[in-house]
């Protein structure tokens, strides 16, 4: 198996933002995409629609107006799940401030590792909306293609340092045997050079992911078809 590329990052020629606004201008519109034939047994829904429960939208509140528009200047679209969240401002509020704390904010973990957890937990849940979106994240903030396919696949394929492979190891046991985690496992964590805090923003992360997995199956929301297409 060939040696996938350093996962710790110190530049990257063109940003995350920048390569999702050139893959979004490359994409057909959505209209000129032929429709997806009906199958026995199989929801005909195309993947371009946001989910299965018909809410209707809620008035923005300002604040939520401006952070949409932002976010659709720098990635060049909305990404689906903050539409099916915008029924509720309260619940997208909220959604959207913890979510960009946890992801975003301060912490010993990388915006990477953090996003490799979400891509792990994802796989271990079957998730697509969140295998497609982290998987393609982590292949952006990587550089590295194959690491993104191997976290969206079996996490443990991948040639990961101890200390990652010690966090992936964490997050799956915590998503399929929460019962199951002991003093040992931290002091494993520990061991791999993680602080208390690290260790709480791992349990944190994967935590969260796994009750948006849950949402996201039960609503069978679908992601943005540029995630697809990204960072390939």
């Amino acid at each position: 198996m060939p040696k996938s590329k350093k996962t710790t990052v110190k530049h990257v020629p063109k940003s995350i933002a920048e390569r999702r606004r050139s893959i979004a201008k490359r994409a057909r519109p959505l209209a000129s995409l032929p429709p997806t034939p009906a199958r026995a047994g199989v929801g005909t829904r195309r993947d371009t629609e946001i989910m299965a429960l018909r809410l209707p939208p809620a008035r923005l509140s300002p604040a939520m107006s401006a952070f949409l528009a932002q976010t659709e200047e720098k990635l060049g679209f909305v990404p689906n799940v903050l539409k099916a969240f915008s029924f509720d401002m309260a619940k997208l509020e909220a959604f959207v401030a913890y979510r960009n704390d946890l992801m975003l904010g301060p912490s010993g973990l990388s915006t990477l590792e953090r996003e490799m957890i979400a891509t792990a937990v994802s796989a271990q849940n079957r998730c697509f909306y969140c295998i497609t979106v982290h998987g393609a994240s982590v292949r952006a903030l990587s550089g590295d293609p194959l690491l993104g396919e191997m976290m969206a696949m079996n996490y443990r394929a991948a040639r990961l340092s101890k200390r990652q492979r010690a966090m992936l190891d964490f997050a799956v046991k915590l998503t399929i045997e929460p019962w199951g985690i002991e003093e040992s496992d931290r002091a494993r964590l520990t061991a791999a050079g993680f602080s208390d805090r690290d260790i709480w923003d791992i349990a944190a992360v994967a935590s969260f992911y796994n009750m948006t997995n849950r949402l996201a199956s039960a609503t069978d929301m679908r992601p943005n078809e540029t995630y697809h297409r990204m960072a390939r």
